[in-house]
């Protein structure tokens, strides 16, 4: 009975077999047909490769909410060398009603040489370069997205010349924690005093002649430092061509949220809008020397995560790359030799020509080819 029962079963699933076996003495090939199947077999094999460069590549995807979060504090990573002396100079931020000024404390004022080393004019080049080609091609922010903590560090290196020359420019450097609100960071001659109506720098004590607000921005960025990551006012530098010269920089952050394979961080982008002008009363261009960067959030939050194509998928569109290949190699062959033989038995049938007409009593003529007749003798 056990053997009867696996008979059945054997016999059932050979019924269901989708995949009929065809003798090989029953198949026929042919040179055309083997050429087909070589292009199709190299054709599989380019898509193949190209499909597995897509599998093992990654993209970003961004999602957008709205930021919730107004509580905690925003941090200000700051990394600017002013061509001043460093007793000359001051810097602080106001918030959007400017009637409370931030702590400074967080600020380092550390004479420096304003002018670059060679090796240092050098990675301003080429941070430089990367800037312009971050703002022709948006697509590469994903790929410094993706290579954050890989890369070399961006931050400027250390002069590697003993220069004699006295430090004629201050670097003021180190982080701020303020309210996540609008706010105005700038840097102006005078140290800040306390005021009761808001803050004041000590100006007066300053030679007017003294004034050069040429300055280079290192780095400039906003919420937790993430290595690897190029901002949009690292490497810019400006040249003051008057001594009564403004710089503003108007800055929209957006907080952001960053997922990849590597790291998981929450840090915030930034876009900003350059102005500089000359400060002259007489020609109602009002206003006091310095570099100003107001800033202002936004009230979205961006969200970057890494995908990746996951194994199922592209199983599928494998199998899809080799059955459709088969499938369209098959039929463009078959229509192929279609169209062939056609035109092989229309070429044939013209070769047969009458050779001559026997004219009938009523005006036709017989066209068919006369009869052979064995002579047989």
């Amino acid at each position: 009975m056990r053997r009867l029962n696996r008979k059945k079963t054997l016999s059932l699933v050979r019924e269901l077999d989708a995949f009929p076996k065809v003798p090989d003495s029953y198949v026929e090939t042919s040179a055309s047909g083997g050429t087909v199947s070589l292009i199709a077999f190299t054709t599989m094999a380019l898509l193949t490769i190209m499909e597995f460069s897509v599998y093992q590549d990654t993209w970003m995807k961004y999602e957008y909410e709205v930021d919730k979060d107004f509580s905690s504090k925003l941090r200000i990573n700051i990394d600017i060398t002013v061509a001043m002396k460093c007793q000359y100079v001051g810097a602080d931020v106001l918030d959007l009603a400017e009637t409370m000024v931030a702590s400074a404390d967080g600020l380092v004022y550390e004479p420096a040489i304003f002018d670059l080393s060679p090796q240092q004019k050098e990675w301003q080049r080429m941070l430089q370069l990367i800037q312009s080609r971050l703002q022709e091609e948006h697509s590469l922010q994903d790929v410094i997205f993706k290579s954050a903590f890989k890369s070399a560090s961006t931050a400027l290196p250390p002069r590697e010349d003993d220069s004699s020359q006295p430090p004629d420019a201050c670097r003021i450097h180190g982080h701020l924690y303020v309210n996540k609100v609008a706010g105005n960071f700038h840097i102006t001659v005078g140290k800040a005093i306390p005021h009761p109506r808001g803050h004041a720098h000590l100006a007066a004590l300053v030679n007017h002649d003294s004034y050069n607000f040429s300055h280079r921005i290192d780095h400039l960025s906003f919420g937790e430092p993430v290595p690897g990551i190029i901002n949009p006012l690292d490497g810019t530098e400006k040249i003051a061509l008057d001594h009564n010269q403004m710089f503003q920089y108007f800055i929209t952050v957006v907080p952001t949220r960053l997922h990849t394979y590597k790291i998981s961080a929450d840090t915030h982008q930034f876009s900003v809008t350059e102005r500089e002008r000359v400060i002259n009363h007489a020609a109602g261009s009002h206003g006091v020397s310095g570099i100003f960067m107001k800033y202002d959030l936004s009230s979205l939050m961006v969200t970057v995560t890494e995908e990746h194509m996951p194994f199922w998928q592209f199983f599928v569109r494998l199998c899809g790359i080799v059955g459709g290949i088969f499938s369209t190699t098959g039929m463009l062959h078959g229509i192929g030799k279609f169209i062939v033989e056609i035109i092989y038995c229309r070429f044939r049938l013209g070769a047969y020509k009458p050779v001559n007409s026997v004219p009938f009593e009523d005006g036709h003529t017989d066209n068919h080819l006369p009869l052979l007749e064995n002579n047989t003798h």
